[in-house]
């Protein structure tokens, strides 16, 4: 059986391969440490449970507007305009399946055959996927010797860009690395953006997750929302993983697009998932924060806790995770980390970043410390 060029052309997705890996080795009852997934290890709050039952209960069993219910658009765009400075009424909203689906809809609107997209490596594993399959082309601008930093890196990022640039990819806070980027990088990617007339894509669904940088909306700066589009969702900030619920922001035109592909792929969003949304965004502000400052005491944790190891690194502004470096071949040290150590973890080279792996502290300190241990009496680390 013959299969098409664009799907043999890309792989699975790296995250999802390794947790699958850790999962089947519970099954099989081995003592898995999963260090790898990038889930928040809590429970959706209960008024966000008790909404979705509620819709339920009301009836709300049936396919809902494509572009989403007005009550949850109404509730993103108040979140847009108050939290991010992002000047987005209802009607440049789409509710997607997850934010994967929004970025996927995104892409697929703005990418043409042979286009360019500059991606910031490491960067999120499903991006240069989707990128591929829209026809287009991932150039990568590394980031690692910047200490995953973009704003020392920008001048690299300026020479990336050509005449088939059509977007730039910014995910802040940053998967895998935490990073957050600061306004003067922002603003520097914003000159370029405008002079060279390229749409940016920004990724914020770790946004809530942040400690002491500021985070800011690319799509805020000046002369920025006519050509930025905003990606969010519910899974990271509200526990909302399996839910699949996300949304893109954009300009008149590109939503109008956008709908199209929307309408054609997955019609709307989740019915009764929809109206948990609005629970999700408009009643859980003390919830979030208690959540963040766990996670902050895990980031702060565990970065001791591997530089009693004799791993330094920085420590992340944002999200849930630490890149630590392991060697040159990452693929075989995390293999061995899970067959060995039994501890899961994901290999740079699933984020363009070889010699790295990816850590995911969403998880109990008394794991974080069993692991590291583990690592260590398995000769992986000091």
């Amino acid at each position: 059986m013959k299969f098409s060029r664009r799907v043999e052309g890309i792989e699975p997705s790296a995250t999802v391969a390794v947790g699958n890996r850790a999962a089947n080795l519970k099954q099989k009852g081995v003592d898995v440490i999963d260090l790898s997934v990038g889930e928040p290890d809590y429970k959706t709050p209960e008024n966000i449970i008790r909404a979705a039952k509620e819709s339920l209960d009301r009836g709300d069993h049936g396919y809902t507007p494509s572009r989403g219910i007005e009550g949850l658009r109404n509730a993103v765009s108040e979140y847009f305009n108050l939290e991010c400075g992002l000047e987005y009424d209802s009607d440049n909203v789409i509710v997607t399946p997850g934010a994967k689906q929004a970025l996927f809809e995104a892409i697929m609107t703005m990418m043409d055959t042979n286009d360019e997209a500059i991606v910031l490596t490491p960067a999120w594993v499903s991006y240069e996927p989707i990128i591929s399959m829209a026809g287009g082309k991932s150039i990568r601008v590394d980031l690692e010797p910047y200490g995953f930093q973009l704003l020392p890196g920008i001048n690299k990022l300026k020479e990336a860009i050509t005449d088939k640039t059509k977007m730039i990819v910014i995910n802040s806070p940053s998967n895998p690395t935490g990073a957050v980027y600061n306004r003067e990088a922002l603003e520097s990617v914003r000159d370029l953006a405008v002079d060279h007339d390229i749409t940016i894509i920004s990724d914020e669904i770790y946004r809530e997750i942040k400690y002491s940088q500021e985070c800011i909306s690319i799509g805020s700066l000046e002369g920025m929302i006519e050509r930025t589009i905003t990606i969010n969702g519910f899974s990271k900030a509200y526990a909302m993983t399996g839910w699949r619920l996300g949304y893109m922001g954009a300009p008149d035109g590109i939503i109008k697009q956008a709908s199209k592909i929307h309408s054609h792929t997955v019609t709307c969003a989740t019915n009764m998932v929809q109206h948990a949304g609005i629970e999700a965004i408009s009643n859980t502000e003390d919830i979030v924060k208690d959540m963040v400052n766990s996670f902050k005491g895990r980031r702060d944790y565990i970065v001791e806790l591997l530089s009693e190891h004799g791993i330094d690194i920085p420590k992340p502004d944002g999200a849930f995770y630490v890149m630590i470096p392991v060697g040159e071949n990452d693929i075989s040290w995390c293999e061995n980390a899970i067959d060995k150590a039994h501890v899961a973890m994901v290999p740079g080279e699933a984020f363009g970043t070889p010699g790295y792996a990816r850590i995911s502290y969403a998880n109990s300190m008394e794991n974080i410390k069993e692991g590291i241990e583990r690592l260590c009496h398995n000769g992986l680390i000091s």
